[in-house]
């Protein structure tokens, strides 16, 4: 991947990180698998997990970290060579998983959008291009579009 789309994990990574109490959150950048159904698994570029799901796999020493568990929060930067990938595959899968919140960053574009999953099962979709993004699933957590795309 480019430097760019590299710093794009790293920065809401961080910001996500700085913003959550690990004894209840933690978060992965370009870091642990989430479960395909009917596959094998993904490896989102962020995704934030219960730091409940993380506590049991610490003291296995040979056993990968896959998440089966839908999550709060998956997020995919935008890039050149996987964007079809990632529209048509991958955001398909995290919806099928029941993922609360996915977010997809277009560096370019400088946006942020971001599709959130309803009680009746369905989702929504919001383009942000600036201001603040609050997170539906993780209350109290945002981050701010200018800050984000200040690279």
């Amino acid at each position: 991947m480019t430097s760019a789309h590299n710093w794009l994990e790293l920065k809401p990574g961080y910001m996500l990180t700085s913003q959550l109490d690990w004894s209840v959150f933690q978060v992965r950048v370009d870091a642990g698998r989430v479960r395909r159904p009917e596959a094998t698994y993904y490896i989102p570029d962020v995704f934030v997990i219960p730091t409940s799901l993380v506590t049991p796999l610490l003291n296995q020493e040979n056993v990968l970290a896959v998440y089966d568990q839908s999550l709060p929060l998956v997020v995919e930067v935008w890039s050149r060579s996987t964007v079809d990938y990632d529209v048509e595959e991958k955001l398909a899968v995290y919806r099928q998983r029941g993922d609360l919140e996915i977010w997809r960053i277009h560096l370019y574009e400088r946006t942020l959008t971001a599709w959130s999953r309803l009680p009746v099962g369905r989702y929504e979709e919001t383009v942000h291009r600036e201001g603040t993004v609050r997170e539906t699933a993780l209350p109290g957590v945002e981050i701010d579009l200018a800050a984000l795309f200040d690279l």
